[in-house]
C-alpha cells in the first residue's frame, strides 16, 4: 500500500484538481483557475524547506527561529520548464553567518521536495537573520 495517495482529475481543458486526504488543490497550466504546475512545484518547495529549516534549528539548539518567509522566485527555460529556483529568506532569529550556513545545509538535508528535485535544480538560498 502507498504512503501517499492522490487521486487528480481533469474534465476538460488543462485544469487538475487534485485530492489529497481531506483537501483538494487545482491546479491551472493556463494561471486561470489557480496557480501552475511550476508555480505549486516552487511553493511546495518552499512550504517544504520552512519546517526543515526549522527542524535543522532544533538540532542545533535554535529552538525558536521565530518568523521565517521565503520570497522563491523560479526562472523558465525557452520549454517553459524550471531552470533555476532562488529562495531569498528571512528569519527573526538573530543568526551568525556560520549558523546560518548550517541551518541551510540542515534544511537542505531535511527537505523532501529538495530530494526529490534534481541536482542542478536545487534552489539557491540566500537568509537574512533577524528581519522582523
Amino acid at each position: 500500500m502507498a504512503d501517499i495517495h492522490v487521486t487528480s482529475t481533469s474534465e476538460e481543458g488543462f485544469v487538475t484538481r487534485s485530492r489529497v486526504g481531506d483537501f483538494e488543490l487545482t491546479i491551472d497550466a493556463t494561471d486561470e483557475e489557480g496557480p501552475n504546475p511550476n508555480a505549486t512545484l516552487v511553493a511546495d518547495y518552499a512550504s517544504c524547506y520552512v519546517p526543515a529549516f526549522r527542524v535543522g534549528g532544533q538540532q542545533r539548539g535554535h529552538d525558536d527561529l521565530g518568523r521565517i518567509e521565503i520570497d522563491a522566485a523560479a526562472d523558465l527555460d525557452d520549454e517553459d520548464d524550471l531552470a533555476a529556483i532562488r529562495f531569498d529568506m528571512q528569519v527573526e532569529a538573530d543568526l551568525d553567518d556560520g549558523e546560518v550556513d548550517e541551518l541551510v545545509a540542515r534544511g537542505e538535508d531535511n527537505c523532501h521536495v529538495h530530494a526529490a528535485l534534481r541536482d542542478s535544480l536545487h534552489a539557491d538560498i540566500a537568509v537574512e537573520s533577524g528581519a522582523f
